[in-house]
């Protein structure tokens, strides 16, 4: 065991709670906070609704869970993990980032150490996050407390590339800073550790990640936007232009989550505030952004028959395959494009909480069972369950026609008389 830092995790979601059962196993004293009462009543019922960390393993861990702020008194090192989302005009929105500045603000003591994991545009820590702090503690930062960045790079329901396996960045103010945070991501990160040469430096590596893939999802959507109106399967081209050595394997679809569809804004706001307006960057997300629409309008088109008589059965409502979170997916798109036409909308999703849907999105979700006569069935995201069910799926709906987001299903297989389409 270590024992040379008092370690607090704010924010027990995707990124924090690997993070704080990691620091448990490795350090006696850690204590992860959150502010959500149902998140910390299931944590300390020992259960992960996030399915990121085994129950076996919170148990074991060691780590106590809190959401009283005033357990975060006397911690030396506090990680922030805590949201950071877009709002309506798609501007970044710092209210979490900020409330969990004010909180630490109340509480810390001289000495200790902040690091921020969020995903932010270049500046936030130091000229956000650093004030904000002094405001509320009357601290000074670099003389009394001192920040550091490394961003997150959790990939929620990927069970390969886990916190321990992938190389994490660490930045700070200074080296003796820098050094405390080589000791305490040293000690879970096998993979090894990136040391960036400023702060900035690290937060925009890390909004510059996902606004490549975003850009890599969008040159493929818009291929299909093209290769659709060719009547050519754009599956089939990605399957030729895959086998050359150095060609990027991306795959077309729907791009959302509070990562991948939400970054590239971060980028976008830093840039306009600098007076570049970025051309690129936006050009892509109105790409991304319009699939659902698009997805929708094919299906109706296939249906045959106006969209009034047209029942759609979709499968699948989270951001992404395997995962129960149901954050900015883009399923809704599809399903709001679909009723506004007038069709008639079935949704299903094992992994879905049929109380968030409702809550998030006014949606109801209904057991495949008890789906009757449907027209189009959309298979949205490709969860292992529904792969696996696939075949039986279509046998027991007996669908018109199919569209296939993801390409799950081998075309071959579709019953004859069966129209099939994929993205």
């Amino acid at each position: 065991m270590r024992n040379d830092e008092k370690i607090a995790v704010i924010g027990l979601g995707y990124v924090g709670l690997p993070v704080a059962v990691a620091l448990a196993e490795a350090y006696e004293d850690v204590v992860g906070f959150d502010v959500s009462d149902r998140r910390v009543t299931a944590l300390k019922a020992g259960s992960d609704w996030t399915h990121e960390i085994e129950d076996e393993r919170l148990a074991q861990s060691g780590l106590t869970i809190s959401g009283n702020a005033e357990d975060l008194r006397g911690r030396s090192f506090y990680i922030v993990t805590v949201p950071t989302p877009i709002d309506d005009a798609l501007k970044p929105d710092l209210s979490p980032i900020e409330s969990a500045c004010r909180q630490l603000g109340a509480v810390i003591e001289p000495g200790c150490a902040i690091v921020f994991e969020s995903t932010v545009y270049p500046g936030v820590t130091e000229d956000v996050c650093g004030p904000l702090i002094e405001q509320v503690s009357g601290l000074k930062r670099g003389v009394d407390f001192w920040l550091g960045y490394s961003p997150e790079r959790i990939n929620p329901g990927d069970k390969e590339h886990r916190l321990e396996t992938i190389m994490k960045i660490i930045a700070a103010e200074d080296d003796r800073t820098l050094a405390r945070l080589r000791n305490v991501y040293g000690s879970i990160v096998n993979a090894g550790l990136h040391e960036a040469p400023t702060i900035k430096v690290a937060e925009a590596a890390k909004v510059l990640e996902n606004t490549q893939r975003d850009l890599n999802i969008a040159l493929m959507n818009e291929l299909s936007l093209i290769l659709d109106r060719m009547g050519v399967r754009t599956r089939d081209v990605l399957d030729a232009a895959g086998t050359k050595w150095n060609f990027l394997k991306f795959s077309p679809g729907l791009v959302g989550g509070h990562c991948i569809g939400v970054d590239p804004y971060y980028l976008t706001h830093a840039s306009e505030l600098m007076g570049y307006t970025p051309e690129v960057i936006l050009a892509g997300r109105r790409v991304n952004n319009g699939m659902g629409a698009f997805i929708a309008n094919k299906a109706l088109t296939l249906a045959k028959k106006p969209a009034a008589d047209v029942r759609v059965g979709i499968l699948g409502l989270t951001f992404k395959e395997d995962v129960p979170d149901l954050r900015n997916s883009k399923v809704p798109d599809i399903v709001s494009e679909l009723v506004g036409k007038g069709a008639s909308v079935t949704i299903h999703d094992p992994f879905a909480n049929p109380d968030e849907a409702r809550h998030e999105y006014g949606l109801e979700l209904t057991p495949i069972e008890d789906w009757q006569d449907v027209d189009v069935l959309i298979f949205a995201v490709s969860h292992r369950e529904l792969r696996e069910q696939a075949r039986q799926i279509v046998e027991d709906v007996r669908p018109g026609v199919i569209v296939d987001v993801r390409s799950m299903l081998d075309e071959s297989s579709v019953p004859e008389g069966v129209s099939y389409w994929s993205l």
